[in-house]
């Protein structure tokens, strides 16, 4: 399979070069020859990497802080994708745009658009320039932007589980969520059908740790940032 990639190693420095690999996003693995957006690092420091753009509509949700989402909006570019951003906080995001650079007659780089949370014609995608839109609609997202051809992956951002987001979490193809407060593993408990270790470990989670959650996909890992990305989005943290 042939895409295009740049290496964000020279530049925005927010991944190494590598390709999109259209496997199946539960496949979380150490990276190979052909890998997907670096989500961080395995318990022996292994890099980790999911493929998170693909041939197949896909969707992900997100259950954190802004950090983690911004993270993978940056990784996202790194390997050439559109990225629009359908938030009611859009200062929080414009840190995407001011990475983007802008172009030579001096407007901003089309590649990343912040939008309003309303129905917006997207960017078409490809193989060679994938989509991914980031619904940062609050705890109870309606889906303006769900994923309905190849290459389209629509990422939920909610800062909480709400017993309303059930319908967005189930039909979710991939799971990223941050150290959660007791009530609320509880309710992922229930939501996931988890056992009681893997609800108490969603408690006990470091600022810097993530647990990847899909079908037959149980996986911690460790977030990972280089030295440019910590002067775009600062230290790595569980909060906003």
């Amino acid at each position: 399979m042939s895409s295009r990639v740049r290496d964000a190693s020279q530049d925005a420095g927010v991944a190494p070069e590598f390709v999109v690999d259209p496997a199946l996003l539960d496949a979380i693995s150490p990276s190979g020859d052909r890998g997907g957006i670096v989500l961080g690092s395995g318990l022996q420091g292994e890099p980790l990497t999911v493929s998170a753009l693909r041939s197949a509509p896909t969707r992900i949700v997100l259950v954190g802080g802004l950090y983690l989402a911004r993270q993978v909006a940056l990784r996202a570019m790194a390997v050439g994708a559109w990225v629009v951003v359908a938030t009611g906080r859009p200062a929080a995001w414009q840190v995407l745009s001011n990475a983007a650079g802008t172009q030579p007659n001096g407007r901003p780089s089309p590649l990343v658009q912040i939008r309003r949370l309303s129905p917006v014609e997207l960017p078409r995608p490809s193989e060679d320039a994938p989509l991914l839109v980031v619904h940062d609609g609050g705890p109870t997202p309606q889906d303006l932007f769900p994923p309905r051809s190849p290459w389209h992956t629509t990422v939920y951002v909610l800062p909480y589980l709400h017993p309303q987001a059930d319908a967005v979490a189930n039909a979710a193809d991939l799971v990223l969520m941050q150290r959660l407060p007791a009530g609320q593993a509880e309710l992922a408990a229930r939501l996931w059908r988890l056992p009681p270790q893997m609800m108490r470990q969603l408690t006990t989670l470091k600022d810097d740790q993530v647990v990847a959650l899909g079908r037959n996909l149980w996986r911690p890992l460790r977030l990972v940032t280089t030295s440019k990305e910590q002067q775009i989005l600062g230290p790595v943290r569980r909060g906003d």
